[in-house]
């Protein structure tokens, strides 16, 4: 029964739901941002254009030797400080932290998980809550609310005689149906 009870609480928990929710939120946000995010680089454009074009290629070969020549000579360090007894240890140790660090993301991610879920239960409320709203104004313009004065004499009535009036609608639809057949069978 554990199976089927895991099972059970697997399949009606809404928390991912509520993610997906949220994260659709979250996104709809975000995309928001993106006009104004285009506007912003159509401003700065041509500024980072020109300066692209002013630039010396001389100076940025230059850097770039450089740099290339600053990891060589790193690379170079590193390798010669290599020491094969330690290597072992530094290996274990590399190991023990990079447990550390997956344990530790694991934990931001379930807090990120429980933080979007909770921010798309609050964006389904908000939504359930507009939709509502939505559907009260639309109710009130399709269906007006009546008078208190005309609806209560017709609650009276409909109270007193509710057999009375769906009765002779029934008798009067018989009666055409009959009045047609009778009819025909005579004129025969």
């Amino acid at each position: 029964m554990a199976i089927a009870d895991d099972l059970k609480k697997t399949l009606t928990d809404p928390t991912p739901l509520y993610f997906a929710a949220g994260t659709a939120d979250l996104a709809v946000q975000q995309a928001k941002k993106v006009p104004g995010l285009i506007e912003q680089l159509r401003a700065e454009a041509p500024a980072r254009i020109e300066a692209v074009r002013n630039t010396d290629t001389k100076v940025v070969q230059e850097k770039a030797r450089e740099a290339q020549e600053a990891v060589t000579a790193k690379v170079a360090e590193v390798l010669g400080a290599i020491d094969p007894k330690k290597l072992g240890e530094t290996a274990q140790d590399l190991a023990l932290r990079g447990v550390g660090v997956a344990a530790e993301y694991a934990v931001r991610a379930k807090e990120t998980y429980d933080k979007v879920a909770e921010h798309g239960e609050q964006a389904v409320r908000a939504w359930r809550g507009e939709v509502a709203d939505e559907i009260v104004d639309i109710a009130e313009v399709v269906e007006p609310e009546p008078a208190k004065t005309q609806e209560e004499p017709a609650a009276a009535s409909d109270a007193e005689e509710p057999a009375a009036k769906k009765a002779p609608a029934a008798r009067k639809g018989a009666t055409k149906k009959a009045e047609p057949a009778a009819e025909a069978g005579v004129e025969s």
